[in-house]
């Protein structure tokens, strides 16, 4: 299961990129995004959920890449603290083209989640 999640990461960067230079920022976020999914592996959640987990940080993934392109000042910002301004404890970033209200809330509930374990990282340093 392991090998197969980072055989997926590994393909996410170049999914995200609009162009050759938004490889690298997504290679990064992909490393900010590896230890929440590896401890959701560890959970031992059903296969199912984690597939809807897995699912929502890749649509996460793909909206913090496009804003970037959108956006010169978040350009700038480092991935790592670009991922902490866009997801709050109440859930992540409204997902672009829009998408339902009911997948918006599944998508926000793994948001909250990744936000819990983000600040768990930082205490924990």
């Amino acid at each position: 299961m392991i090998d197969e999640l980072r055989a997926t990461l590994s393909r996410w960067p170049e999914l995200w990129a609009v162009e050759d230079s938004g490889v690298e920022p997504g290679r990064r976020l992909t490393e900010c995004l590896e230890p929440f999914l590896l401890d959701l592996v560890q959970q031992g959640l059903a296969a199912k959920t984690f597939a809807r987990h897995r699912d929502h940080i890749e649509m996460l993934g793909g909206e913090i890449i496009r804003r970037r392109y959108g956006d010169a000042d978040l350009a700038k910002q480092p991935i790592d603290k670009l991922l902490s301004h866009l997801i709050e404890e109440e859930g992540g970033p409204l997902i672009w083209p829009r998408i339902t209200e009911t997948a918006q809330r599944a998508f926000d509930a793994t948001c909250r989640k990744l936000y819990r374990s983000l600040q768990q990282r930082k205490q924990q340093k």
